[in-house]
């Protein structure tokens, strides 16, 4: 199922043959370089997606998604909106990864900028976030390209990071 399409990609549901294209990303530590966790095993990325097959156990219209190439139908990566509870306040994340090989083509920010789009005019949410590794710079560009701005620092599950942070309300007017 198709969430959501950009001029380059197409967002859509996680099925159980991406398996083995997911776990090749979970596996390259450039990928996970900035992750706390890490490299995933097989396993991990076998219980990871079976837990996003239909979206979001909690939120089904959120949920981490298949990203394929339309050029090619190549799985490059998965991009997705995750809900989260920092501080006591509920929080959409734009969550996007992308094989090595799609670096650099400003694909990372086309994505996130639907993203943002698509939580924002379509899911109607107030606002959207990142968590990122303060030393992830790329992934900042990214972020801020997509039209969010630094935040705080924080800790999520006992990890830090950086908290990017787009208002509905000021992102809409533009």
């Amino acid at each position: 199922m198709t969430i959501l399409e950009t001029d380059r990609v197409i967002l859509r549901r996680l099925v159980p043959s991406d398996l083995a294209a997911l776990a090749a990303l979970y596996g390259d530590p450039r990928v996970r370089r900035y992750f706390p966790e890490g490299i995933l095993s097989v396993a991990e990325t076998v219980e990871e997606l079976e837990w996003f097959l239909n979206g979001h156990p909690d939120f089904p219209q959120l949920g981490l998604w298949a990203t394929i190439d339309k050029t090619t139908q190549a799985f490059i990566g998965r991009c997705g909106l995750l809900p989260w509870t920092i501080a006591g306040r509920q929080e959409v994340e734009i969550a996007y990864l992308l094989d090595p090989a799609c670096w650099g083509r400003g694909l990372g920010t086309e994505i996130a900028r639907a993203l943002v789009q698509y939580g924002l005019r379509q899911l109607n949410l107030p606002r959207l976030i990142a968590l990122i590794d303060s030393g992830n710079q790329p992934s900042i560009r990214v972020a801020e390209a997509a039209g969010l701005a630094f935040e705080r620092n924080g800790e999520v599950e006992g990890t830090a990071c950086a908290i990017y942070a787009i208002e509905a309300r000021s992102a809409l007017r533009r």
